[in-house]
Parts: structure tokens; C-alpha cells; sequence
């Protein structure tokens, strides 16, 4: 289960998004009194698309998938990790539910933000509004890149495409421990589970990445983004 922890006043890591840099001492104040720290675990779900919304979500540590359900799939717009923001897509007028579901692929902090003092100091900080704004912006890049990727490259290009992103965007490294499951990755990529089991065999057997239990090694980037770019 969640497990919710009442934020003290500073003493928190809220402040480390550059976008909170911008706000004033008053207004981190304000912000922190109307805050709360969440504990979540591995495989529960943050927020329910068509829940009401009432936080902003501040990832303080850990993994998340944030997801449209279907029947019988459902559509992973992207995996986000620490600092950074989620459900501010949810502000526009008339709208008072989440858009999509978030739940966790580890275990998880997260800083849960009153949806009206949030949207309060977006008007009346326009710095900070700007750099809200910026990040929707690079957020709805990154989802038609995902959509291209999903309806326009062969299953290999598909592949090749999400072990870089998890490599350069997600875990900054080469190397790195995959807290997802094939079957998450078949989420991701738009494929079976046992396609992504042969692709990643046949990958590891051309020489391009290096396989363990829970780990992953990139070892012919070159060629991953070539795959990744021919699709």
C-alpha cells in the first residue's frame, strides 16, 4: 500500500526541477504547505485515467509508466523517471479528470501537489508558467516521436528505438538494470512478448547488446541507431 508522509516546510528535494527554481521563496512555501510525499511500491498505481484531478505529481525518486488503458492493450505514451513532472496535461478549462493512469515499475516517491495552488502560481508567475509550458512542449515531441516509431518502423527498428531511449534518456548509460519486463516492453514497442523474446535473442546474438538476469549492456550503438533509423 501507499504510504503518505505530511511534507515539512524546505525539507524536501520538491525544489530540485529547474522549473521550481524559479518560483519565490513565498511561493515554495505555499507550494510545500500544500504538498504531501507518497510512498508507492512496485506495480501500483499512482492515478486512474478518468479519476478526478486534484494533484500535480512531482517524481521524486523512482519509475513510472504513464498509460492510456485499452481493451484489449493499453498505449504507454512514455516511462519517466526522477524529477520530473507528471499530470499537467490535465489543466485546461472544463477538464477535472486524469487523462491517463500512472502506476510504477519501481518502488516509488512522489510529492503529490494541490492542482489548484499549482495552477494559481502559473498565473501569477509567468516565468514559471514559460517553463511549464516548455516542458508540455518537449513532452508532446516526445509522444509523436513514440507514435512514428509505433506506426511507421519494422519490429526491429521498434526495438532498437526503445533500448536507446531507456539507454541515453532514462538510465544515462550503457548498462543498466531493466526493471521491465518483456511483457512491459512489448507495451512499449507494440508487439507480442514473445516477439520481443526472439528480437532481443537475435540482437544479443549479432552482437549489439549483452544479456543478463536483470541487466542489459549496449554494446553496438552504431548499429542500434541505424536499425532504430531504417526502421
Amino acid at each position: 500500500m501507499a504510504e503518505t508522509v505530511p511534507s515539512g516546510k524546505c525539507e524536501t528535494h520538491l525544489y530540485d526541477a529547474p522549473c521550481f527554481s524559479l518560483l519565490t521563496d513565498e511561493e515554495k512555501v505555499l507550494l510545500e504547505n500544500r504538498a504531501v510525499t507518497v510512498t508507492y511500491r512496485k506495480g501500483e498505481t499512482i492515478c486512474k485515467q478518468g479519476a478526478f484531478a486534484s494533484n500535480i505529481i512531482y517524481l521524486e525518486s523512482g519509475l513510472v509508466k504513464v498509460y492510456l488503458e485499452g481493451n484489449p492493450k493499453n498505449l504507454i505514451l512514455n516511462i519517466t523517471p526522477a524529477g520530473h513532472i507528471i499530470g499537467v496535461p490535465a489543466i485546461f478549462e472544463g477538464n477535472n479528470t486524469n487523462l491517463y493512469t500512472v502506476s510504477t515499475y519501481v518502488d516509488t516517491v512522489i510529492k503529490m501537489i494541490d492542482i489548484n495552488i499549482f495552477k494559481q502560481l502559473l498565473l501569477q508567475n509567468p516565468a514559471f508558467a514559460f517553463r511549464i509550458m516548455n516542458i508540455l512542449n518537449e513532452n508532446t515531441a516526445q509522444t509523436y516521436g513514440r507514435f512514428f516509431c509505433l506506426t511507421q518502423k519494422q519490429l526491429h527498428g521498434r526495438l532498437a528505438d526503445i533500448l536507446l531511449c531507456l539507454s541515453s534518456r532514462i538510465f544515462k548509460s550503457l548498462e543498466f538494470e531493466l526493471p521491465l519486463s518483456r511483457s512491459d516492453l512489448g507495451e512499449l514497442t507494440g508487439m507480442s512478448t514473445e516477439s520481443v523474446i526472439r528480437l532481443m535473442k537475435e540482437l544479443k546474438d549479432d552482437g549489439l547488446i549483452d544479456l543478463s538476469v536483470k541487466s542489459i549492456k549496449l554494446l553496438d550503438v552504431p548499429r542500434l541507431v541505424r536499425i532504430s533509423e531504417v526502421g
